[in-house]
């Protein structure tokens, strides 16, 4: 790459002026928009580089910002990327095989180890293999689709006949190499939705509730009452819709701005009956006697942690503390849904989070304080597939 140590330079400018308090992406936009001489080779080479600067997240912080950034490219990329940036005693070392990297940094920095990269092991959720989850943060997860019921034939066909390369790691999930471009040639949302596959897993909770006789007998004389009640972009909302069939759907979210957004995807999306409602869950929640569900979707605000694959500047910037505040703001929302649930209703508790104050601590306060029963719980654990880890439990009231 003819000016890579240019890019090197350039990503180091970049970064001077980047404090984590929004998104990286966000950030770039706004600093390539402020400078036009970076043309769109540029801004993807800048780019790939900060975002291999934050995926080594706590390891190697004293390192000046160079060649912290140097370490992290040969970490993060597998040859000939990048292969001219590297001092020639480092070529030989710069090899497919990660573990050899790795080893390589360790004996170039003695102060490296893998484990500080992610520092926060003994926090995590049981059946999390830390050691596998690190190595996953220093690659660039897969993008996902999830085929929605009627078009399981035409979506292959479609990527096959435009020569996008791609897998299926299950039934109706597809996998995609980053950055490819699908919205050309798939309708997003009533086609497709672009849903991590681990985020898709989780409908295999759903289907028990499908399963149930129960269920079965009320979805019978009435659509059952679905609350989606963190709802954000609408993904679990669409997948509870593709999943139970004919259901009530009402949907919340803290902010109109989010509303509004979900309904817009709710119209690509062809789901023209539901309801909404602005709510802050940390606070008295309103209407609530029209509410009755005898499901509620608790896709719970946390601390990501399952996704910094593809965020990993909030790795970099992740404090311990900040487990305590998503787990107490966790057991405020999880306080007033519950409160809210029908006797024998059902509750699908989700974070996308590997921290077990955030998972299984709080499932358990659920269990002691409002009486409901764990019908199943399970860390999804995406870093073998490159997707994203997520946590999910069903419980019953």
């Amino acid at each position: 790459m003819l000016y890579a140590h240019r890019y090197i330079q350039y990503a180091v400018t970049a970064l001077k002026g980047y404090d984590g308090s929004m998104p990286l992406q966000h950030y770039l936009k706004q600093f390539f928009a402020a400078d036009k001489k970076y043309g769109s080779k540029d801004r993807k080479h800048i780019s790939q580089l900060c975002y291999c600067y934050f995926r080594i997240g706590h390891a190697l912080t004293a390192l000046p910002v160079e060649e912290r950034m140097q370490v992290a490219v040969f970490l993060c990329n597998e040859p000939p990327a990048w292969n001219n940036i590297f001092p020639e005693d480092w070529q030989q070392y710069y090899v497919p095989d990660l573990d050899k990297r790795i080893t390589f940094i360790q004996e170039k920095y003695p102060a490296f180890s893998p484990a500080q990269i992610f520092p926060w092991a003994g926090e995590c959720s049981a059946g999390l293999d830390t050691a596998a989850f690190t190595r996953s943060l220093l690659m660039q997860p897969d993008v996902f689709i999830r085929i929605r019921p009627g078009f399981e034939k035409r979506v292959p066909e479609v990527l096959t006949q435009n020569n996008i390369s791609y897998t299926q790691p299950y039934k109706g999930a597809i996998a995609l190499l980053p950055n490819t471009k699908i919205d050309s040639l798939l309708k997003l949302n009533r086609e497709v939705v672009i849903q991590d596959l681990s985020s898709q897993k989780t409908a295999n909770l759903l289907l028990h509730l499908k399963q149930n006789q129960s269920v079965q007998q009320r979805a019978a004389q009435q659509p059952v009452n679905v609350w989606d009640c963190c709802a954000a972009s609408g993904g679990k909302s669409i997948l509870a819709l593709d999943t139970l069939g004919k259901i009530n759907l009402t949907v919340s979210d803290v902010r109109l701005s989010i509303i509004q957004n979900l309904r817009q995807r709710f119209q690509e999306a062809g789901i023209k009956h539901f309801r909404s409602f602005v709510a802050d869950l940390t606070k008295p929640i309103p209407n609530k006697s029209s509410l009755l569900p005898s499901i509620i979707i608790c896709d719970a605000p946390c601390s990501g942690s399952g996704t910094w694959g593809r965020a990993p500047e909030q790795l970099y910037f992740f404090t311990k503390e900040k487990i305590s505040h998503y787990a107490n703001l966790q057991t405020k929302i999880s306080d007033a849904v519950v409160a809210q649930l029908v006797s024998g209703g059902y509750l699908l508790y989700i974070t996308c989070s590997v921290f077990k104050q955030e998972n299984e601590v709080q499932v358990q306060r659920i269990m002691d304080i409002h009486g409901l029963t764990l019908i199943e719980q399970q860390l999804i654990t995406g870093y073998s597939e490159k997707a994203d880890t997520m946590f999910a439990a069903l419980l019953v009231k």
